[in-house]
């Protein structure tokens, strides 16, 4: 994922982190992990473009992760100035 959209967005800020724990037994989660995660991204590539249209841009870049199994993404994308 960080490949993805470090390539994609060419962020000033990513976090990425794995909350798979908190959502034990919940739907999507799966033994082991990488099925819920919280991103947070900083990019000059969101400047003019509201809230939805940056979670579809994060969503269309990791289309392969959600279809591979990753269930739910908490996103928080910004752009520079907004932070």
């Amino acid at each position: 994922m960080s490949a993805k959209l470090e390539a994609a967005l060419a962020p000033e800020r990513l976090e990425i982190a794995d909350q798979s724990h908190l959502h034990a037994g919940h739907s999507g989660w799966r033994e082991g992990g990488e099925t819920h995660f919280s991103i947070k991204v900083a990019s000059t590539r969101f400047i003019g473009k509201g809230r939805l249209e940056r979670h579809r841009m994060i969503y269309a870049l990791l289309a392969e992760e959600i279809a591979e199994g990753v269930h739910a993404l908490a996103i928080e994308a910004e752009a520079p100035d907004e932070g």
